[in-house]
């Protein structure tokens, strides 16, 4: 069941005003936008350096979600005549129940705005909440934005063992 009574609005430091809301399975067009517009610099960041193929399923996964052991959270826009995904941040529950992953991507245009660290402080406040003890996320090493937002919300960050390209970024919540 999606947990409608976490929507909050507010107006970015500059654009238009922006919604954070759960991501339902009915947003599947207006996510395949929103992951089809990614630069490709944020894809990169976002997916470790990886490439993804935006198929049905894929989108299928981002949006139709097991609340009992996952959340996601859109930030949405007005824009034009249409409601559009600026922003996305999840966490999945590990098996240990204690610990989460997170991750939080935001559209090109609207970074540096204030938004990404909203989300991210929603997410830890939820997470801490349902009785998350820690979470963390997987960085590039060369993402300077991403590790100075977690770094100010108060992350440790340590270089991942099997991989030096990545920073571990771990909060206890």
């Amino acid at each position: 069941m999606i947990p409608e009574e976490f929507d909050e609005s507010f107006q970015p430091i500059i654009g238009a005003p922006v919604t954070i809301r759960p991501l339902r399975p009915d947003d599947s067009g207006i996510e395949r936008d929103f992951v089809s517009g990614l630069s490709n610099e944020t894809r990169y960041n976002r997916l470790l350096g990886g490439a993804i193929k935006v198929s049905d399923e894929y989108i299928r996964r981002l949006t139709e979600l097991d609340w009992s052991r996952e959340a996601a959270f859109a930030a949405v826009t007005m824009l034009g005549d249409r409601e559009s995904i600026i922003g996305v941040a999840r966490y999945v529950i590990e098996d240990d129940g204690e610990d989460c992953e997170f991750a939080l991507v935001l559209a090109d245009a609207w970074q540096g705005r204030g938004i990404g660290r909203r989300m991210l402080e929603k997410l830890m406040n939820i997470a801490a909440q349902r009785g998350i003890k820690r979470m963390h996320g997987e960085i590039l090493s060369t993402n300077v934005p991403m590790l100075a937002l977690v770094r100010k919300l108060g992350f440790r960050l340590k270089r991942h063992p099997q991989d030096a390209t990545v920073t571990r970024a771990v909060k206890y919540l």
